[in-house]
């Protein structure tokens, strides 16, 4: 049996039909074409398929599609459409990535960290990104990205 759900996806109303056991990630991917939340562990752990919803970060793999009627979701298809949002400068700039795979999901849990807390400290920022395992960067990276990009929030909303 389907429901109908509507709710808003990087700033853009949806309206459809979904099975009641639909993940979230499933229809993004699936459904949506949105390719960002990667599909890898499926149970929560890795982070990989990490989105903002109703400005918290969630792993879209445990969130069941109906359960988003009314709600906003953001990945980082929302981000940067004109120009490069600053998480993913910095982390294009500093080489916060290598393989990439776990970049969208990292950039989606920092950017909910900057949304709450614009100023966190080093410490701050590894917590915030310890729900996303990766192999590559070893995390020093990534961190100091973030760091940059929450510099750079502060000192342009500071130049208004």
């Amino acid at each position: 049996m389907k429901r109908e759900i509507r709710f808003v996806l990087n700033g853009e109303e949806q309206a459809l039909a979904v099975e009641a056991n639909l993940t979230l990630l499933q229809l993004l991917r699936d459904r949506l074409q949105v390719t960002s939340p990667k599909r890898s562990c499926e149970r929560g752990e890795c982070g990989a398929c990490t989105v903002i919803l109703n400005g918290k970060a969630v792993n879209s793999c445990l969130i069941l599609a109906v359960t988003v009627s009314g709600k906003v979701v953001e990945t980082v298809e929302g981000l940067g459409k004109i120009e490069l949002h600053p998480l993913q400068k910095h982390f294009q700039e500093l080489s916060a990535s290598q393989c990439g795979y776990c970049t969208p999901g990292m950039i989606m849990a920092a950017k909910a960290l900057l949304d709450a807390n614009p100023d966190p400290t080093y410490e701050e920022v590894k917590e915030g990104l310890s729900g996303s395992m990766c192999r590559c960067t070893g995390y020093a990276k990534p961190v100091e990205a973030v760091l940059a990009a929450a510099r750079e929030v502060r000192d342009s909303a500071s130049a208004r």
